[in-house]
């Protein structure tokens, strides 16, 4: 009689790898180059000399690069575990696990860049004095992503391997 194969579990690294990537993308696109409310190093070097930009635009895409080896690393993980028979695929720990990382990023890159560096702020067009409260508004939101997607991976009712 042939043994039947164990289930393997979500690949949830590599979700969590998808949202740190998705996760600095979002900042580098969105906060950086369209709204230019910031730039990698913009509180030590402000965007007011070409010098200034050039450098600055140097650690946005040195910023991005690493954002994209994140990406690059979780499809890897996909495609190993893709590979593997029995692998058991939900879309909620997908989902959770993308959200898990993206606010990871934000907590990370908000404590370390943000707080202790002080390199950038995450809305330098506002009033100075605003600046901590944006700060803090970006920390609330990585936590709420961590929280919403520790809640789809383990989702009460669900089995951790389902959908």
């Amino acid at each position: 009689m042939a043994e039947r194969a164990r289930p393997i579990s979500f690949p949830l690294g590599a979700g969590i790898l998808f949202g740190l990537g998705l996760g600095g993308f979002f900042d580098g696109i969105v906060l950086h180059q369209v709204l230019q409310w910031h730039h990698m190093l913009s509180s030590w070097y402000p965007a007011d000399s070409i010098d200034n930009i050039r450098l600055n635009t140097l650690w946005d895409g040195l910023f991005h690069s690493g954002t994209y080896v994140f990406v690059v690393l979780g499809l890897f993980l996909f495609w190993g575990a893709a590979r593997r028979p029995h692998v058991t695929w939900s879309t909620s720990r997908f989902v959770g696990a993308v959200l898990t990382g993206w606010g990871g990023f934000n907590l990370v890159e908000g404590l370390v860049d943000h707080q202790i560096l002080g390199v950038h702020h995450v809305n330098e067009l506002a009033p100075r004095e605003h600046w901590f409260i944006w700060d803090l508004g970006f920390l609330g939101w990585g936590l709420a992503m961590i929280a919403a997607g520790a809640w789809l991976i383990v989702r009460p009712g669900r089995p951790a391997s389902g959908r």
